[in-house]
């Protein structure tokens, strides 16, 4: 079945991770986050993709050319970042006359899963949730079999079955992608279901597992999904009294040093470098071109094209951004003393992430001066650098970190603010 995927998000609530890229484009398991959504597409069924991507950009077509994953490839441009009904819409001229799949390209889906939606058109992919408040809930008959609409983030949810924006659709869906603005201002391809829902019988296909790619810890969380998939080889350089344990990719280019320790899963990319005497554990992805060096442990965490790490470091659950460099001696808190969720500034707002472990978050070339401490949930903007001996409790953007910054009084409650430990 012919298959839209929307890959042109910018990712404001990624950010630094996105000030340069766009979200479907970072790393997962040594692949852009897109290409495992295409994989599952094709793995599902899907006769040929159009990617709907950026006016501006052409990394996503760059990458991928005309063929992945043994499906043809077309391209849409979205002009306006209007919505996701004027992404579809953009592809349409794209699309036979015939039923289509609609995914997010910044979402992981289970492969059988997918593969169900697929052969049981006009379906949309559900998802159980703990917390659906901050999802679109599916409403469905009193038997469960057919949906009969969605609405977006409801304060009293009326189910926790959400939207996971996997749809497959009648032909007829689009000629219904002319919609009116929704109360944030943007073309709701929601919408496009609820006229579905009218016309005919969408069902509800459960997913198995899901996950929505939205925010840094999110991209952890795909990381440790796909790399627990896969299975270990090595082409690559491997020092005879290094130790690999578990399911470790070693690509062509890479290389592992003396009295290397690394505990699968872990993927190390092409023309990196690990040790000599590192410790990489805990599904962790060390991309092209980065060093983790002397006396460096990296655990759970995802290292962008050029990070380095080059000597007596400590990086637990974090995602490092491309070319950043940690100084010597530098060290990040991932756990609170208190236990509780480590929370971290998105968009302005501090917010939970759910994970008692979680790091920081590193914006593209950005730099510790040595022996700098970063407490659990910090993030440091793109280009951003700390000086040597630097003890960053809080977000230098955060409204905590200006009144710390000023003398002034407690402010709003910060990231990691009961106090955090490292190595864990």
């Amino acid at each position: 079945m012919q298959t839209v995927v929307l890959a042109a998000g910018r990712g404001t609530r990624m950010r630094p991770l996105t000030d340069r890229r766009l979200k479907p484009m970072l790393p997962v398991a040594g692949r852009p986050l897109v290409a495992h959504t295409v994989e599952a597409a094709a793995d599902a069924g899907a006769s040929r993709v159009v990617l709907v991507i950026q006016p501006d950009d052409d990394t996503v077509s760059e990458h991928f050319g005309d063929e992945h994953a043994g499906v043809d490839l077309d391209y849409a441009v979205q002009t306006e970042q209007r919505g996701t009904a004027d992404a579809v819409r953009a592809a349409a001229p794209h699309l036979d006359d015939a039923p289509f799949v609609v995914l997010n390209g910044d979402a992981l889906y289970d492969h059988d899963s997918l593969a169900a939606l697929y052969e049981r058109a006009p379906a949309v992919g559900a998802f159980r949730v703990d917390d659906p408040t901050q999802y679109g809930v599916l409403l469905t008959d009193e038997a469960g079999e057919r949906v009969t609409g969605v609405v977006e983030k409801p304060a009293d949810p009326p189910s926790d079955l959400v939207n996971t924006g996997a749809y497959a659709l009648p032909a007829e869906a689009k000629a219904w992608l002319d919609v009116g603005e929704s109360e944030r201002g943007e073309l709701e391809f929601t919408d496009v279901l609820a006229r579905a829902c009218e016309t005919h019988e969408v069902r509800p296909v459960a997913f198995e597992r899901w996950l929505d790619v939205g925010r840094p810890w999110e991209l952890l969380e795909a990381n440790e999904w796909k790399l627990g998939e896969m299975a270990g080889r090595v082409d690559g350089e491997v020092h005879p009294d290094a130790e690999l344990t578990g399911d470790v990719v070693v690509e062509a280019g890479a290389t592992v040093r003396s009295g290397v320790v690394v505990e699968g899963p872990a993927y190390i990319k092409a023309g990196a470098t690990v040790g000599p005497n590192a410790y990489v554990r805990g599904a962790s992805y060390v991309g092209p071109d980065a060093k983790v060096g002397h006396a460096v442990e990296v655990k759970n965490s995802v290292m962008m094209a050029d990070a380095h790490a080059g000597h007596l470091a400590y990086v637990g659950d974090s995602v490092l951004g491309r070319g950043t460099n940690l100084g010597a001696g530098t060290k990040v808190a991932n756990l609170r003393h208190d236990g509780a969720p480590v929370k971290t500034l998105v968009k302005g707002e501090v917010v939970s992430t759910g994970r008692r472990k979680f790091g920081v978050i590193l914006g593209d070339d950005a730099k510790t001066g040595i022996n700098t401490s970063l407490n659990a949930g910090v993030k440091l903007p793109t280009e951003g650098a700390t000086r040597p001996g630097e003890v960053v409790m809080f977000d230098p953007d955060s409204e905590r970190a200006r009144r710390e910054r000023n003398g002034g009084g407690e402010g709003r409650e910060g990231a990691g603010s009961d106090g955090s430990d490292d190595r864990r």
